[in-house]
């Protein structure tokens, strides 16, 4: 059984969550956000998911982190800030000594909905079918489909590899 903590990183809201794979099946663990005070420093905002994520780890003793990669926004601003979310998202897991696997948004949507342009409601519907696990967060949707994305690919880099 391999557990998997999928994040989606966003500097006010931080989208994680955790499912156990056995090679054939998923199984939903947890989900949830880390919200940040827009009213904060950055730096202070980049502790407190620093320190959230440090504590999801800690309760749910992932083996791999997925993580969506970074894409460029029209504003150069927002896309900066989105990378120093994503930025402490992977240091906490490597510190935390985790393997962590990266996807593009298009390889997340086409492989949990079967188009790579599908909407964070239809990502969030399609993720509480698989997953079985009740109403779930937009942001919190996007971390679990990171992680059924991972699972499903997770053989695939191995042999590749």
């Amino acid at each position: 059984m391999t557990r998997i903590l999928g994040i989606d990183p966003g500097l006010h809201i931080t989208g994680w969550g955790v499912v156990d794979f056995d090679g054939f099946r998923l199984k939903h663990v947890a989900h949830g956000t880390i919200v940040s005070k827009t009213s904060e420093e950055i730096a202070n905002r980049l502790a407190y998911i620093f320190k959230n994520l440090s504590d999801v780890i800690e309760k749910y003793a992932p083996n791999e982190t997925s993580i969506e990669k970074v894409f460029v926004n029209i504003n150069p601003e927002s896309s900066l800030k989105l990378g120093m979310a994503r930025g402490v998202a992977l240091c906490v897991s490597s510190l935390m000594g985790l393997s962590v696997f990266e996807y593009t948004p298009n390889k997340i949507k086409k492989t949990v909905v079967g188009s790579g342009h599908a909407t964070k409601d239809q990502i969030s519907i399609m993720i509480q079918k698989l997953l079985n696990c009740g109403s779930v967060k937009l942001d919190a949707a996007d971390a679990l489909a990171i992680a059924v994305c991972h699972a499903h690919h997770r053989n695939a880099l191995k042999y590749c590899a």
